[in-house]
């Protein structure tokens, strides 16, 4: 009996308590997990801008009135990006007082009222700043600019990006459940309480009337997930779907905890749609997710990853999707050293790009080259049928980052944002490390 008992124990540590975030583990060697933790450690330092602190002559210092977490080190990116702070915080190297600061920062700078830029772009209200300027506060909502004044164009979107609304929902929830306190959402910000506010950037990221799925048009396009924003897609849109499915969860959860049991109830009904409507609307014969029903509508390797992670794809469906994504690895058309492309080799548009329609050129930045920010996802969808063939692109990621480790000195830069067909750009990017991080670490 003690013999069954040990056994069935030690089954329940592979799967997990819910049957999420369980192959991960055992992925990397206990050497290399140390190692990823350090550096993702040092890199979220490197990435913050204290009170007062300059780090580019062309901005001014950080009069926020608390520490900011950018997207890296050195001198890329420097303002406060929502996306890429959110995406962090599960690393669990951001204390309780930065998040504070920042969810407040994001909440104070939400739009509250309709406006229409120089441009020609609407910002609705709720919506959700792209990034926010560290000198002054200005929120910018869309990207390709620092500029208040003149943000936004048919180029970056006539909507702001439809990704922020849920991260900033992500920022709330992960603040909320540290400090166990149902009582901070109903926190005013300009008047407006937490929870409303949560509420009114659910609601921004568009949709079509018979659906729950986020979806756009060429007249009204916004950008479906910034770390594609050179990149034109209409139609119903898989990344911010997914990324509706989880903050749909967190909404649900956050509202139990205020015993409003009606309003969860509500949320977790756009949950069990989205999870039907996810794979059925974007789904093709191999298993892939196709990144758009429109423009772009290439199968998209992140979104695919990601869904196996939240566990929007499920029996049958998630082992022919681990099974294809395991075989694409091995014949050499998802990776690089590790690193990620956003569509498969195989998949390309044409000789001339990756996607169907760019502002980057083949192989460069987000139209062909190779990302680590998604490496965790990729190696948590293969290890459900492949576990040595996760090891081995998990082993020739933390590789790749050992052999180019930025604190050598000043001519080594990893982890890089990416790979492009030219060379690597932007050291010291903290979602390279941050995001599999996550992933990887034991719970």
């Amino acid at each position: 009996m003690k013999k069954v008992f040990l056994i069935f124990s030690c089954m329940i540590c592979f799967l997990g308590v819910n049957g999420q975030k369980t192959l991960q583990q055992g992925l990397l060697t206990k050497s290399d997990l140390d190692f990823l933790q350090q550096l993702t450690r040092d890199v979220m330092d490197s990435s913050r801008i204290y009170p007062g602190q300059s780090i580019s002559k062309d901005f001014g210092s950080n009069n926020t009135g608390g520490i900011l977490i950018r997207p890296g080190g050195r001198n890329c990116y420097p303002a406060f990006w929502i996306r890429d702070y959110a995406m962090s915080l599960e690393s669990g190297f951001v204390t309780s007082d930065e998040q504070r600061h920042l969810l407040l920062l994001t909440a104070s700078r939400q739009c509250d009222q309709t406006m229409i830029t120089k441009a020609g772009s609407m910002i609705p209200p709720g919506a959700i700043a792209d990034h926010i300027r560290i000198d002054d506060s200005q929120p910018i909502f869309f990207p390709g600019t620092y500029d208040y004044a003149n943000q936004g164009g048919k180029t970056w979107g006539m909507l702001p990006p439809y990704c922020d609304q849920f991260y900033f929902i992500e920022m709330a929830y992960a603040y909320v459940k540290r400090c166990s306190s149902a009582e901070f959402l109903k926190y005013e910000i300009n008047g407006i309480r937490l929870i409303d506010r949560l509420e009114m950037a659910y609601k921004v990221p568009p949709t079509r009337q018979d659906s729950v799925l986020v979806s756009t048009t060429d007249d009204f396009r916004g950008i479906d997930f910034g770390f594609r924003d050179v990149i034109d897609m209409t139609g119903d849109l898989c990344f911010p779907s997914l990324l509706k499915f989880r903050a749909s969860r967190e909404m649900a959860e956050l509202f139990e905890m205020m015993h409003r049991h009606d309003k969860a109830e509500t949320y977790r009904k756009v949950v069990n749609r989205l999870k039907k409507e996810i794979p059925e609307r974007f789904s093709d014969q191999r298993g892939m997710l196709r990144a758009s029903t429109g423009k772009s509508g290439q199968a998209d390797v992140w979104s695919t990853a990601l869904a196996v992670y939240l566990g929007v794809l499920e029996g049958d469906q998630l082992k022919k999707t681990g099974q294809f994504l395991a075989d694409a690895y091995k014949k050499g058309i998802l990776s690089n050293h590790g690193n990620i492309r956003h569509i498969l080799l195989s998949d390309d548009f044409s000789s001339s790009t990756a996607w169907e329609i760019s502002l980057a050129k083949k192989n460069d930045y987000q139209n062909g080259a190779y990302w680590g920010t998604p490496t965790g996802w990729i190696c948590y969808a293969i290890a459900k049928v492949d576990i040595p063939a996760a090891k081995q692109l998990a082993k020739e990621y933390i590789d790749d980052l050992r052999a180019g480790d930025y604190r050598k000195g000043p001519e080594f830069g990893a982890p890089w944002e990416c790979y492009n067909a030219g060379g690597p750009q932007n050291g010291v990017y903290l979602a390279t490390v941050a995001c599999p991080y996550i992933i990887f670490k034991a719970e």
